[in-house]
């Protein structure tokens, strides 16, 4: 068994989204949220398809878009047996926006995730050093490093905050060197595939729309990089997915 730990799944934007999920009828996917419509296609998702489970919370995009009432709905909902964390959190400063905000959204939700003892996906760009620091703090929680894309340097520093690395298609990308030599010298122990569907589709369908079921192409690679076998790659990396979501096969 094969799981993808991080999509985004909606008719809005899978036209044959029924078929895109009956690839993966015996493998489970973990979609995640990152706006209100996002968590509400969700947890539509989780109520219809037995193999989909989800996580919700608002990416730091959302910071001019939350207010008491959305902390109210992420606690309404992750009650539900099929919620298995709160994400994609984080920063993301890569355009100019408001730091201090972010940051308060991001702690808020951290915090909202240590009252219910909830794993956390982390959505971290052009943040590594503050993203860090602000873990450093909640290193009691179950945490994943959702798309994970720094150094191997700031690998071996989130892996000993207890993290587990997102890894997905641009590990097959040609400009994906970086993330080669995180796969290379991070024990499997330590990994988890995601696809971020319909975003980052791996090689040989860079440009096409991305699916749960092309964790297989990130498997395949990791198993590459690696010198074992794929099955392997499913075995260890499952595992870790489940025992942080609490996933229980």
């Amino acid at each position: 068994m094969k799981i993808d730990t991080h999509c985004h799944l909606s008719k809005k934007e899978y036209a044959n989204l029924d078929e895109i999920i009956k690839h993966m009828e015996n493998d489970i996917i973990v979609c995640s949220g990152a706006s209100m419509e996002d968590n509400e296609s969700t947890l539509e998702l989780v109520s219809k398809y037995s193999n989909i489970y989800g996580t919700i919370g608002f990416h730091p995009d959302e910071i001019y878009n939350v207010d008491e009432s959305s902390f109210a709905y992420l606690e309404d909902n992750i009650s539900n047996k099929k919620i298995v964390g709160i994400g994609e959190i984080g920063l993301d400063y890569y355009h100019d926006g408001d730091k201090i905000k972010q940051q308060d959204l991001f702690i808020k939700q951290l915090e909202l995730a240590r009252k219910y003892n909830m794993p956390v996906v982390i959505h971290s760009r052009d943040a590594a050093s503050d993203t860090y620091d602000i873990l450093k703090k909640y290193s009691d929680l179950k945490i994943i490093m959702h798309c994970y894309s720094y150094s191997l340097e700031m690998a071996y520093k989130f892996v000993e905050l207890g993290c587990k690395l997102g890894i997905g298609g641009v590990l097959t990308f040609k400009n994906g060197k970086k993330l080669v030599e995180v796969v290379e010298n991070i024990d499997i122990e330590n990994l988890v595939l995601e696809t971020d569907s319909p975003y980052l589709t791996p090689e040989p369908y860079r440009g096409m729309q991305n699916e749960p079921y092309n964790i297989t192409l990130v498997a395949k690679k990791i198993a590459e990089l690696k010198g074992i076998s794929v099955e392997k790659v499913y075995e260890v990396t499952t595992k870790n997915a489940c025992e942080i979501y609490g996933i229980k096969l």
